[in-house]
This record gives C-alpha cells, structure tokens and sequence, in this order.
C-alpha cells in the first residue's frame, strides 16, 4: 500500500492516535474473477455502503472478530469488466482487501484486491498539498545542518495544531492554561469560546487564545451548556501536549499549617 501516512514529532505524538484513528480515504483496484455487467456491479457497492459487518482478514493486526464498520461511500471511478477502480471513504479500521473479497462473495464471482492507495487520514489528504517524500525531509535536515538554514524544514514540518483542525474546539482563557498543563480540569470560568458542534461526551481540542494546542479533552456539557455555566467542570482533559511553565500559575497555594 502506499499514499497518507502522518507522522508525529515530540509531544505531538501524544495524539497521534487520534489522527490515525479518524476516518480514511483509499483509491482501490479490485479484480473480479469473471466479469459482471457494470450495472449489476454498481447495484452491489451501493449495498456495501452505511454500516456493515466485517471480520478483519488472516493478516491483519487486530484480533479476527466481527465487527461493524461504517462505508461512507464508493464511488466506481472506472470498469473494464474484469478491474473495477474504486474510491472508498470510511470509518478507520475498515479492511479494503476483505472489503473486495466480500463484494466478489455477493457478486458470486468472487474478487480481490489488486493495489490500494491512502489519499486521506483524518485532515490530511493527497489534495492538501501537505504531503511530502522522506527525501524532501532528509534533504531539509541536511541543509539545516550543514548549512543553518531551516527554510526547507519549516516546508515539510507543518505545526501540530493542524492536527485537530477537524475537531470542535474550546478556547481557554489565559489564567486556566497552566492549571490544565498541571492535571487539573476545565472549568467553566475558565471557557472563553466554544466553537459549533462540540456535543457532550464528545472529543473537543483546547485551544489557547492565541491558537495554541493545549490538548485535547472529553465534553461533559454542550456547546450552549459551556457558554451558559457560571461554575462547574466541562471539559476533561485526556491528552495534554502543551509544555508546563508557558503561562502564569494564576492559582493561590495552599498555605502550610503554622508550626509545620
């Protein structure tokens, strides 16, 4: 396989797992093993789109159970009767060369996958322009090195904040940054801003003021409900990337007991 393959530098790979965690766009090859008429193959992709049932393949990394997984959709780009070339958007997790054979199964045919190529992880897509070869890296540490310019580097080490850009975010103010650095959680004075479509119990990223990545964190209220609360916790850190010491302690210490 070959195409998207993000990765993370330094505290950034502290949240790796949920780029490639995220949904997932592949261009596929699939040969068929007697050839069908093109309507009748079309009518069975439809079929393999929403959620289905799969069981991951003999190879595979993950324990061979079945599952559900959800097609986004599959779209037939081209048909010569014995090779259909399809692009597929789905949830992450989903098998294209188990995919093939169980289209193949209902076709009674039989197929399976001959290429694949990723086009997209979560926001990082072919199309982007983000994408770069590991020579253009080992070229850009070269110059940086050799040379002391870092020009090239910057071009090919994009900032981790884009990472999250497909994630609803709340922005942090100032005086509550450090104490998520700390362990603590978000509460609801500490909420400057909350982007549409954060929903309880989901994923939300913590943003600075500035657009700086604090971490990411669990929803415990709405959107509204955050904007409304005047006390309370709303959001609970689970990944925290931001360096301690970056923002002020705003938080009073505990005083020692006299004659401690």
């Amino acid at each position: 396989m070959t195409g998207v393959l993000p990765v993370a530098l330094e505290r950034m790979t502290r949240i790796i797992g949920t780029v490639m965690h995220s949904s997932k766009e592949y261009v596929c090859v699939m040969q068929l093993h007697r050839p069908v008429e093109e309507d009748r193959l079309r009518e069975v992709l439809k079929l393999f789109e929403g959620e289905i049932y799969q069981k991951p393949p003999l190879r595979s990394s993950v324990k061979r159970a079945l599952r559900t997984r959800r097609v986004f959709r599959i779209e037939l780009l081209e048909y010569t009767g014995k090779y259909a070339l399809l692009r597929v958007d789905c949830e992450a997790g989903t098998y294209m060369r188990k995919l093939c054979w169980d289209i193949g199964l209902v076709l009674g045919v039989g197929a399976h996958m001959r290429e694949l190529r990723r086009i997209r992880t979560g926001p990082f897509s072919e199309d982007s322009g983000l994408m770069v070869r590991l020579d253009d890296v080992a070229y850009a540490v070269i110059r940086w090195r050799e040379e002391g310019k870092d020009d090239l580097l910057r071009r090919v080490v994009i900032p981790g904040e884009y990472s999250v850009c497909h994630i609803p975010k709340v922005l942090v103010r100032d005086s509550a940054v450090e104490s998520l650095t700390h362990g603590a959680q978000l509460a609801a004075p500490g909420v400057a801003a909350v982007e549409e479509g954060v929903e309880k119990g989901g994923m939300v990223a913590l943003m600075t003021l500035k657009g700086e990545l604090i971490g990411l964190g669990k929803a415990l209220a709405s959107a509204q409900e955050m904007l409304e609360a005047e006390r309370g916790i709303v959001v609970s850190p689970t990944r925290i990337i931001m360096e301690r010491g970056l923002y002020p302690r705003m938080w009073k210490r505990q005083q020692a007991p006299q004659g401690a």
